[in-house]
C-alpha cells in the first residue's frame, strides 16, 4: 500500500455536517445514551491508535502547540483527550522515492523529530517503549506514544541498523516494499531480520505486504504479528485489506489486524467501519481486531470520525451492535498491551542469543 505522499493534503472527512438526525445510528435508544455509554467505557479502556502520520504533518506546520491544540491538523492533546486515546504508534514516515542511506538518514530524523515533539509537550505526552511505559504514561495522564511503524527500506538491508533503530525507539517495522519481503515471500535474509526483530522486541508490520509474505511472518514471528492498516477484504476488495484465510491464520497467531479508519478502505460511514469490525472479529477472534485511525496521513475519514476526538462515535455504533464490554475493552487497548508485552517477553527471553550479523548479500546470493 502506498504511504504518504511528500505534500499531505489537509484530511477530509466525507459526508461531514450532513444535518444527520439525533438517533444517528438507529438504535431505539437515543443516541446520546449510547455516546454516553461509549464515553465512560473508553475512560475505562482508553483506544491504543495503531497509526498516526502526525510527525511528518507537523514538518508543513511552521509552529504549533499540541497541548494548547491546533486546528491545522487531526491530532493534539485535548483532542485526544476527548477521544480517550491513551496510546499512539506514530508514523516514521520516508518519501516514496527514498532508498539506501537517504532512507536510513530520514528515519533517524523521523526519530529525532517524534523525541523533540514529544519532549516540547510533557504535560500531554510521554515517549514509550514497552508495555509496562505504556501503563505509567496512562497512570500519570499522559498519552504514550511508541515510535513506528517505519518502512523496511529505513534499514538499508542492514541488521545493525536495525538495532541502532531500537536502541533510538523504534517498536515496528513495516516488512512491504524490500527487496527481501516481496511476492513470493521471504527470503532468507528476510526470515533472518524478523528473526532478529523478534530478539529485540520489534513487531512486525505486515500490512500491505504479499500473501506469502505475510503467511511466512505469521508462521515463523515468536512475537504476535501487526497489520497496522488493514481491513476486511470481504468487505470491501482494497488491495491492503486482508482475505479470509489470511484473517483466520492472523488470529490463530494471536496477531492483530487493525483497522483503518479511512473512506476508501473501509467506506465513508462509522456503519461500513463497524462492518469491517464486525467481520474480522467473526473470522479472526475479538482478540485479532484493533483500531488504526490514521489521521494526518493525507487521506479521507469517514463521516463523523474526522479526527482523533471522535472514537466514542464508533464505540456508540459498535454498542448498538451488541458488542460486550470485554470485545470492546479488547478492540480498544487490551489486545494492543497483550501484544507489546509478547514481544517484551520475548526479547527478555532470547537476550542471551548473539546478535546476527548476517548479510543480505550472503543469505540471498543466486546460486
Amino acid at each position: 500500500m502506498a504511504d504518504l505522499q511528500d505534500d499531505i493534503p489537509a484530511t477530509v472527512e466525507i459526508g461531514a455536517d450532513d444535518g444527520l438526525p439525533d438517533d444517528l445510528f438507529g438504535d431505539r435508544r437515543p443516541a446520546g445514551e449510547l455516546l454516553e455509554r461509549a464515553h465512560a467505557l473508553l475512560a475505562e479502556h482508553p483506544v491504543a491508535d495503531g497509526y498516526s502520520g502526525l510527525p511528518w504533518a507537523l514538518r508543513h506546520l511552521p509552529w504549533y502547540d499540541l497541548e494548547l491544540g491546533e486546528a491545522a491538523i487531526d491530532t493534539d492533546v485535548p483532542r485526544l483527550r476527548e477521544g480517550h486515546v491513551g496510546a499512539l504508534f506514530w508514523s516514521l514516515h520516508l518519501s516514496g522515492e527514498t532508498g539506501g542511506e537517504r532512507a536510513v538518514t530520514a528515519a533517524l530524523e523521523q526519530l529525532d523529530l517524534v523525541r523533540t515533539v514529544v519532549e516540547s509537550h510533557p504535560e500531554g505526552l510521554r515517549l514509550v517503549g514497552t508495555a509496562g511505559q505504556v501503563i505509567d504514561a496512562r497512570n500519570c495522564g499522559r498519552v504514550a506514544v511508541v515510535p513506528g511503524p517505519a518502512p523496511g527500506a529505513a534499514l538499508d538491508d542492514s541488521l545493525g541498523i536495525l538495532r541502532v533503530l531500537h536502541a533510538l525507539g523504534l517498536r515496528v517495522l513495516t516488512l512491504a516494499g524490500t527487496a527481501w519481503a516481496g511476492e513470493s515471500g521471504l527470503t532468507r535474509f528476510g526470515e533472518e531480520v524478523v528473526r532478529e526483530m523478534n530478539r529485540l522486541g520489534v513487531l512486525a508490520d505486515v500490512s500491505g505486504a504479499s500473501p506469502a509474505t505475510a503467511a511466512r511472518t505469521i508462521a515463523l514471528s515468536k512475537t504476535p504479528v501487526l497489520c497496522s492498516r488493514s481491513a476486511a477484504r470481504a468487505r470491501r476488495p482494497h488491495p491492503a485489506n486482508l482475505p479470509d484465510d489470511l484473517l483466520a491464520a492472523l488470529g490463530e497467531a494471536k496477531g492483530l489486524c487493525m483497522v483503518p479508519l479511512t473512506a476508501e478502505q473501509t467506506g465513508p460511514t462509522v456503519p461500513d467501519v463497524a462492518d469491517h469490525l464486525d467481520h474480522i472479529r467473526d473470522v479472526a477472534g475479538p482478540e485479532c481486531v484493533g483500531l488504526s485511525g490514521t489521521y494526518d496521513s493525507g487521506v479521507v475519514h469517514p463521516r463523523d470520525l474526522a479526527d482523533t476526538s471522535r472514537y466514542p462515535h464508533l464505540i456508540a455504533e459498535l454498542l448498538r451492535r451488541g458488542w460486550s464490554e470485554t470485545e470492546l475493552s479488547l478492540l480498544t487497548w487490551r489486545n494492543v498491551q497483550r501484544v507489546l508485552r509478547s514481544a517484551d517477553f520475548t526479547a527478555r527471553a532470547t537476550q542471551q542469543r548473539r546478535a546476527s550479523h548476517a548479510r543480505i548479500t550472503e543469505l540471498d546470493a543466486a546460486p
